[in-house]
């Protein structure tokens, strides 16, 4: 190891929502921490732009962003909550609509500009003495752990070494592959076409999304300056479909968007520049090895039909740093390999159910075998009429877990 390099106690690799979450939650612990990023890390959220990007978050992740103090600085900027959501097939009857009053609740969530997220995070980051921001660090290499810590180096020759490297870096996670974790993926056969819609009547903070044999169509509500006739789209659609959609012009974009959506909230008044990107889902081998640790889309990319992606990123920062405070309190090394899977057994089995159940709804509404749609329309209706399973549904909607973190709970009264 070269003298002159820097020592930390937790390296996190990629400063998304996730690892900046992350890195803000350990260094509140008192640990040093290294948030290392391949772009800029400015904050300069400017209310002018609408980012096409948003997360649904859950009132779990809220409540997780709450402890962290982000919470008061998000919604400073702009957040859009939304209390009901209404999901029907469009090719058949069935159709489910639940609200957050049904469990006692004001919201079911928050609709997000990541960008708002992420500069809210920032803000909060640069009071936090114990987090190091390294923008424009790209890493190379990845040492094999010795007594407990692994040394990272950048492309410009720099090196830090920290107790523990944590993979925060996306879908195509460097460090998963540096470190040897391996992952499994498939392409679903579909892209993300997303984008940011103006629209004749409000959207009534409802999320809306429709099932059809090309992929589901999302409408995302978002208030801006109080007005609530925008949303932001995502239209998970068949590769040739998104291609046609993304070569269309804007206008024959709105006539086909407003098709698509049966017209629920009126005309398509206006559509932003829009964005697509290949939906691919991918879970990795294993989420941790010595000093070694992945979180967030490095760990597991799920297809966005039901907006959790994020909020299964958010909880596994919060249940690994609540591993990792736990091991401070008893005074043993942040990267005891019990430590780091017992934060692995928490994470995988929620997060494989999550990714099954997601690609079941993807290839059950995506047949168009008749005793499929007949079985899946009936399943939607029977699921309204059933109050344990409408229960189920909004608690899952919400972000409710059997194993919660501590951060991640509301407080009692």
């Amino acid at each position: 190891m070269k003298l002159d390099t820097a020592q930390f106690d937790m390296a996190i690799v990629g400063a998304g929502l996730v690892g900046a979450t992350l890195a803000l939650a350990l260094g509140q612990q008192g640990h040093s921490v290294a948030l290392l990023d391949g772009g800029d890390l400015q904050a300069g959220w400017q209310a002018a732009h609408i980012d096409a990007r948003v997360s649904a978050i859950t009132p779990a992740s809220r409540q997780f962003l709450t402890t962290l103090g982000v919470w008061p600085g998000i919604a400073s900027r702009r957040l859009s909550p939304y209390g009901r959501m209404a999901v029907w097939d469009g090719e058949g009857t069935g159709r489910i609509d639940f609200s957050a009053a049904e469990v006692g609740c004001e919201v079911l969530g928050h609709i997000i500009e990541n960008g708002v997220v992420r500069d809210a995070l920032l803000e909060a980051i640069a009071g936090c003495k114990n987090v190091t921001l390294m923008p424009r660090a790209r890493v190379t290499a990845l040492s094999e752990a010795e007594q407990q810590r692994r040394c990272l180096t950048l492309q410009d020759g720099r090196t830090l070494a920290a107790d523990l490297v944590i993979g925060a870096d996306g879908a195509r996670s460097q460090i998963r592959e540096l470190a040897g974790l391996g992952h499994r993926e498939y392409a679903t056969g579909q892209r993300a076409v997303v984008a940011t819609v103006w629209h004749e009547r409000d959207h009534e903070a409802t999320a809306r999304q429709r099932f059809m044999g090309t992929g589901p169509l999302a409408f995302l509500p978002l208030s801006i300056e109080g007005r609530q006739k925008t949303s932001s789209i995502v239209w998970s659609a068949d590769t040739v479909l998104a291609d046609e959609l993304m070569d269309m012009t804007d206008d024959a974009f709105i006539r086909a968007l407003g098709w698509g959506f049966e017209h629920q909230l009126g005309r398509i008044e206006g559509v932003s520049q829009r964005h697509d990107f290949p939906l691919v889902q991918r879970h990795a081998r294993r989420y941790v090895d010595d000093s070694v640790a992945l979180v967030g889309d490095a760990a597991h990319n799920i297809h966005p039909l039901a907006g959790q992606g994020v909020n299964l990123g958010l909880m596994d920062a919060a249940v690994l740093a609540e591993e990792l405070g736990r091991a401070g309190r008893r005074g043993a090394p942040v990267a005891d390999v019990r430590i780091l899977s017992r934060y692995a057994r928490r994470r995988r089995g929620d997060n494989t159910v999550m990714l099954m159940t997601m690609d079941a709804f993807r290839i059950g509404f995506g047949t168009s075998w008749p005793l499929v749609r007949v079985l899946r329309n009936q399943g939607l209706t029977a699921t309204g009429r059933w109050p344990w399973a409408r229960r189920l549904l909004i608690e899952q909607a919400m972000g409710q877990r059997h194993d919660l973190p501590d951060s991640m709970r509301a407080p009692t009264v």
